[in-house]
Parts: C-alpha cells; sequence; structure tokens
C-alpha cells in the first residue's frame, strides 16, 4: 500500500487554529477519467501547467492547456476564445491559476449555461489583488496590460451553478511580499483576503507560495478530490472564516 499524502500544518494553520497535521490518500482513480481544462495566470504560458496537467493525468484525468496572451489580450481576448472552446464541447471542469481562476469564472458569469460542473482556483485573487494595485501605483501598470482592470477589481459574489473551490497558499515568497504589498497572511503574491469571495463550495490552505502551487503533489490531489467529490477533503487545512 502506497503512504498517505501528508499536509503538514501551515504557519497560517497555527496561527488561525484551523487545522493539524493530517494525512489523505488521492482519490481512487476507477472512474473513467474526466476532462479537465487549465488555465495559467499572468505572465505565463501553458508549458507553465505542465507539471500539474501530469500529475492529474496520473490521477486519472484526461487533462488539456488552454493557453491566452494574458498581457496583450487580457480577459477580453482570453474569455471569448474560452467560451468558443467549451461551447458544445461537453462537460469538462475548469482548473485555473492565479488570473487563470479569474478568467474562467468571468468566462461562466458571462454564460452561465456552460457544461462545467467544477471549478478550482489556485492562489486566484478573487476579491482583486493587492500586489497589482501597487504595481499600478508605482508606475507600472503596462506589465499587467488589458489584464489589469480584473486583477485590480477582482469579481462580485458567486452565483454560478458550478462548484468553486480554492487552494490558497501560505508560504509568503513572491512578488508581493518583496514590494510589501500584502498585509496579513499570503502565498507571497496573493493575500489570503483576496482569495475568500463569498459564494465559494469550499476554500482551503497550503503551505506553498503562489509560484509552488502549480507545482506541488499536494495541491494536485487536494484538485483531484474536488474535482470528483465537489468539496476538499475533511483533514484539509481551512480558514476560520469568522477569525
Amino acid at each position: 500500500m502506497k503512504p498517505g499524502l501528508t499536509i503538514r500544518q501551515s504557519p497560517l494553520g497555527a496561527a488561525a487554529g484551523i487545522g493539524q497535521t493530517a494525512r489523505m490518500s488521492p482519490s481512487p482513480t476507477r472512474h473513467p477519467p474526466s476532462r479537465v481544462l487549465l488555465l495559467h495566470g499572468i505572465w505565463n504560458t501553458r508549458s507553465w501547467l505542465l507539471p500539474l496537467a501530469w500529475r492529474l493525468r496520473v490521477l486519472g484525468f484526461q487533462v488539456d492547456i488552454f493557453g491566452y496572451p494574458s498581457v496583450s489580450g487580457g480577459p477580453d481576448v482570453a474569455v471569448p476564445k474560452l467560451l468558443e472552446r467549451l461551447r458544445g464541447s461537453g462537460p469538462v471542469s475548469l482548473v485555473g491559476h492565479s488570473l487563470g481562476g479569474l478568467v474562467a469564472l468571468e468566462a461562466l458569469r458571462q454564460c452561465p449555461e456552460l457544461e462545467v460542473p467544477r471549478v478550482v482556483c489556485l492562489g486566484s485573487p478573487l476579491c482583486g489583488s493587492e500586489t497589482a494595485r501597487s504595481l499600478a501605483d508605482h508606475g507600472w501598470s503596462a506589465a499587467l496590460g488589458r489584464s489589469g482592470n480584473l486583477l485590480l477589481e477582482g469579481l462580485p459574489e458567486w452565483h454560478g451553478s458550478a462548484q468553486v473551490g480554492l487552494i490558497a497558499g501560505s508560504v509568503a515568497h513572491g512578488l508581493g511580499a518583496l514590494m510589501g504589498a500584502l498585509h496579513g497572511d499570503s502565498d507571497g503574491t496573493v493575500a489570503l483576503s483576496e482569495t475568500c469571495l463569498d459564494g465559494l463550495t469550499d476554500h482551503c490552505i497550503v503551505p506553498a507560495s503562489h509560484s509552488g502551487l502549480v507545482l506541488s503533489h499536494d495541491v494536485a490531489v487536494l484538485t483531484a478530490t474536488f474535482l470528483r467529490q465537489g468539496r476538499f477533503p475533511a483533514e484539509a487545512v481551512r480558514r476560520d472564516m469568522a477569525s
């Protein structure tokens, strides 16, 4: 028998009293493979998601990667292109890293009848990004390109039919931490509070940086569990939303 996956309590979890060391095994793969489409974040390309795609394939999913010009095109290009990809394609779940999560939810907000049962967002600043705001305030808004508005404003409360789970990181290594743009717990680029959009089905926290979320085996297993069950495992570390 293979050993279960160990999720160790992060400093964030210890501070908020939201979890203990837990063990969980990857979800079984006896069901037919499910189709999943991955979306990358800003300044990235499809290749950035290859490690996550490989891990999800090992866990039994049929995985494709959706690429889009995050700076020169932004959501004005990405959302219509994604809608075209999804229309008539049959049921498929979405996994978006950072900006990719916002693009995924914005597409479903515009076209709620699409056959997308579940969405997993990895470190997505669904409530708006202070790192993006700091870049803009320092005169570097061009680096955000046409994705700037979506990153600055975030999304409204989620009311769509798709179940949405979010995995947030708690290792503060990233651009936002270097710039001093973030206050409180974060993954170094996105603050924990920026990931807590009203209407989410589930939310959990892992000891990973923003970039590390797409490289983590733990994150892949949590993602697979949500895609199959519509919830993260009971033993996953969660934020005390009352705190």
